[in-house]
């Protein structure tokens, strides 16, 4: 069996990410806004020890007036709040065969909760940024090394994007300040985009007359065919759902056990190219399927719920898929769409269950 074969057995250092880094058990799809204890984490090196009192955002770069904001200073500006799912680039990675060697997810990797802050667009505007900058820079606290590469952990947009209205510099998560694992004292937040944009404990807010090309932007989150490949950048979340799985699990494979008596199926939806106009269900592997009847949107970047009511047939073994459409007509495959790092893998989910 080859050793990136998904049924080999996973690495030391793969179980030793899997067990610094959490995805969301998926029973707590039920939660409109996910907690914070059960939102998934991705941390890339240690959880900086940051002292509030003496914290500071530096703004600067191609601005006119650069500046340096205490979290008080944060705190005080026009506050929005927004409920915002996010999902890591890579979830979905430990389903593929050869297997990239990296956090080994399978479907779990994504949270929806609700971030206090301020829009960055104020920020940016009070600076000042001069029409030559193209980029800006967001810089975090976190420090380490990846494939050789000594660096703080640093991701850019173009200004367009860091201007949009609803990216924010967020100090809270459902009304509480943001945990150390979030970003305390202050995160940034895109809505839309997969989990490696929203740049936790954040340091510096940087305009670039250049394009970034640090590790984190153009070598890290790039979908690559080959090694070769010169590859294309992560950026959006293409569209995935996730059922809530019926019945008892298994403890160790998860198999769902389920009594003969009807069962509604639920879960929840979301893309970030668009807002969620469909979800499909099917009881046999994605031979045949159903729609499901969507739930209220619960805002324009937030997942959505859905419901499908089965008449749970004779006992036997089934395999339960669900697949979501955006309005950007972005649809769930039903094949795995390979590439070597493990990114952006929306392969529709499958649970095995058996009707007793």
């Amino acid at each position: 069996m080859s050793p990136l074969d998904p049924r080999a057995e996973f690495s030391h250092d793969e179980l030793q990410l899997a067990t610094r880094n959490h995805g969301l058990p998926l029973e707590a799809l039920r939660y409109d806004v996910t907690p914070p204890g059960l939102h998934y984490l991705l941390i890339h090196w240690d959880i900086p020890a940051v002292d509030p009192g003496s914290w500071t955002l530096e703004v600067g770069g191609e601005v006119e007036r650069p500046r340096s904001l205490s979290l008080a200073d944060i705190r005080a500006r026009p506050a929005v709040t927004s409920q915002v799912t996010f999902e890591c680039a890579g979830n979905g990675r430990a389903q593929l065969s050869p297997r990239p060697i990296s956090q080994p997810w399978l479907v779990e990797a994504v949270g929806s909760a609700e971030w206090t802050g301020t829009p960055l667009r104020g920020v940016l505007e009070e600076a000042g940024v001069r029409d030559d900058a193209v980029e800006i820079l967001f810089s975090g606290l976190d420090h380490g090394i990846e494939n050789g590469v000594e660096q703080d952990y640093e991701r850019s947009l173009e200004v367009a994007d860091a201007m949009r209205d609803d990216v924010l510099l967020a100090y809270e998560m459902n009304g509480q300040p943001l945990l150390p694992q979030h970003g305390y004292p202050a995160r940034l937040i895109v809505p839309g985009w997969y989990g490696m944009a929203h740049v936790k404990w954040l340091a510096r807010v940087t305009a670039l007359r250049e394009p970034f090309r640090g590790y984190q932007q153009s070598t890290a989150y790039m979908l690559l065919e080959s090694e070769n490949d010169p590859g294309v950048p992560v950026t959006r979340m293409l569209p995935r759902s996730l059922m809530v799985p019926p019945g008892m699990p298994d403890f160790m494979s998860r198999e769902r056990f389920l009594d003969r008596q009807p069962c509604v199926i639920e879960g929840r939806a979301w893309s970030g190219y668009g807002s969620i106009t469909s979800v499909d269900v099917s009881t046999d592997g994605g031979e045949t399927w159903d729609p499901a009847a969507l739930g209220p949107p619960m805002g324009p970047w937030a997942w959505r719920s859905w419901s499908w009511e089965w008449e749970v047939p004779s006992p036997g073994r089934h395999a339960l898929c669900s697949r979501a459409a955006d309005d950007a007509g972005n649809e769930q495959p039903t094949e795995v769409r390979w590439n070597l790092k493990g990114y952006a893998n929306n392969v529709v989910q499958r649970v095995p269950v058996t009707v007793r």
